[in-house]
């Protein structure tokens, strides 16, 4: 289950959002190769928790390697890893004026300059693929506030019953933009 928290942008923002409030995640933990072995070990495998963590790390090794080589790599139902960049704007691919031509490198350009790194930064990007969409996730997913945000939505009915307060209902009804199964949600201004 994914447990939700409301986050308030500041009244002082000149934005429309100012003074809204908005769902965010509240992570429980941060899971790393070893934690992930020690789970998959617990699946009545056949594969020790040392095996595990030494295949995902070799994964990893290889999943960089190959994304570095300009190449996507798709773990099914799960994403696709690939590089991406973020680009300067070039205004010509050669400025006489200064003998400068584009390059594929990473940096900034100078204020005037019509040509140089064509690369600003370089980023991984994770796209969900298969039973991981978000078309998928959404009929998984269970959702419900933290015993925090129960406490802080009965504070503000005047109530002192936290523990009903939901954010989405269950059996994967995510409504993210109004009403839900639970007794209490962020769209319907009860």
């Amino acid at each position: 289950m994914i447990e939700l928290y409301l986050s308030k942008v500041t009244e002082t923002s000149e934005t429309e959002t100012a003074g809204k409030m908005y769902a965010r995640v509240s992570y429980k933990q941060t899971m790393d190769l070893h934690d992930m072995a020690h789970h998959m070990a617990e699946h009545n495998t056949a594969f020790s928790e040392g095996l595990i963590v030494g295949v995902l790390t070799d994964f990893v090794k290889c999943v960089r390697e190959m994304v570095l080589n300009g190449n996507t790599v798709k773990v099914g139902n799960l994403a696709i890893f690939k590089a991406t960049v973020e680009s300067n704007g070039l205004e010509v691919l050669y400025d006489a004026q200064n003998d400068k031509v584009a390059q594929a490198t990473l940096g900034t350009l100078k204020e005037g300059d019509k040509t140089g790194a064509a690369v600003k930064t370089i980023k991984l990007l994770a796209q969900s693929t298969g039973d991981f969409t978000r078309d998928e996730l959404k009929k998984d997913v269970k959702l419900a506030w933290t015993d925090r945000t129960k406490a802080e939505i009965a504070a503000a009915k005047g109530t002192t019953d936290g523990g009903t307060t939901n954010a989405g209902g269950q059996g994967g009804n995510t409504n993210q933009g109004g009403g839900s199964s639970g007794d209490e949600n962020l769209g319907d201004g009860d």
